[in-house]
């Protein structure tokens, strides 16, 4: 292969253009190139949409937006003049502080609720509100109002309950006589039907910023002050009534038991004295067939009959500090006064 002579145009183009690129006006240049360039070219993600503005007024259509034909990827603009403005493509959320209201049955609460949405017209979200904090402040004041309006127009019931063919729970424990609190009255709407109801209020007001409501609901529904302390009263009533219930439910049994306990004791006790009794006046009778079986056989043996028990008379009347009387004639005396010896026995004549 030739070489190329020194002085060929070719090689004293190249060797002219990297003298003039590293010199200062060759760097500027190049500076000036690459900020037209990059502030040209520009990319989009799928999750973003772009309104491209001229001395701030929006030029052209929106850029990835639903319906636009121009998708995610690169895209180019007129360097320094032109900017792109960059929106959020997918559902956003909404979360809104709580706000004291009143219900139609004249009731304080404070209701919590949070939204989805999504800008649905970049152009007029653009021209109308420009951000996103903007976004935020409009989605309070209507969402705020259309809540504590809906709020307004149904009783308490109908926030707290979730859906009307849920049927209401009855507490079995408490006695609807005394107090028909654990009756829940029946509800002709829900909370889900007023969530509707809110959000169908309020997507016409923000469709005019370019916003899309895509949902509403309420997260939290408390008490104000005053009500939860008569709430909480109203629940310790009915559990005290609860326990109380509970309490003579178990009185009334432990009475029971102790009148069944009594009853069974006393049958096992009359039946047992019977027993006894049957058994000793058995006893007793052998023991007397016996006594006058032995004392009666012949008259030594009635003697000492007679002399056996009145000493057993004597051994349960007389003790040791006992002073008795008796006169001379008495047969308990009897023994005393032959304390020498038995009297003789006469014997019969042969």
């Amino acid at each position: 292969m030739n070489q190329l002579p020194i002085n060929h145009p070719l090689l004293s183009f190249l060797r002219n253009f990297s003298s003039w690129a590293l010199s200062p006006l060759g760097l500027i240049a190049a500076f000036l190139l690459a900020t037209v360039l990059f502030g040209a070219a520009y990319t989009i993600d799928e999750t973003e949409q772009v309104i491209i503005t001229q001395f701030g007024r929006p030029v052209g259509d929106p850029l990835n937006s639903l319906g636009s034909p121009y998708g995610a990827g690169l895209h180019f603009k007129t360097p320094l003049i032109q900017q792109a403005n960059r929106f959020d493509k997918r559902i956003l959320e909404w979360d809104g502080s709580p706000n004291e209201m009143t219900t139609r049955d004249k009731l304080y609460v404070v209701v919590d609720t949070f939204a989805r949405w999504r800008i649905s017209d970049p152009l007029k979200y653009f021209q109308s509100l420009r951000d996103e904090r903007s976004a935020v402040s409009r989605l309070d004041d209507i969402i705020g109002s259309e809540t504590r309006n809906v709020v307004a127009r149904h009783d308490l019931i109908e926030v707290v309950r979730s859906d009307k063919n849920r049927k209401a729970e009855i507490d079995q424990d408490v006695d609807p006589s005394v107090a028909a609190v654990a009756v829940l009255p029946a509800i002709q709407f829900g909370r889900r039907e007023l969530e509707r109801e809110i959000l169908a209020a309020a997507q016409p007001k923000v469709t005019l910023w370019g916003i899309e409501l895509v949902d509403v609901r309420i997260k939290r529904l408390n008490y104000k002050s005053g009500v939860i302390e008569k709430i909480y009263d109203r629940m310790t009533s009915e559990r005290m009534q609860i326990a109380e219930r509970f309490r003579s439910q178990g009185e009334g049994e432990a009475a029971k038991i102790e009148g069944r306990k009594a009853k069974d004791l006393q049958k096992i006790e009359s039946e047992a004295y019977l027993k006894v009794q049957e058994i000793m006046g058995t006893a007793d009778a052998a023991a007397s067939e016996i006594y006058a079986k032995a004392y009666t056989g012949s008259p030594r043996a009635a003697d000492f009959y007679r002399f056996v028990k009145t000493l057993e008379t004597y051994k349960n009347t007389l003790g040791r500090d006992t002073t008795l009387i008796l006169t001379t004639d008495s047969d308990l005396f009897g023994i005393l006064k032959r304390v020498d010896g038995p009297a003789p026995v006469a014997q019969p004549a042969p």
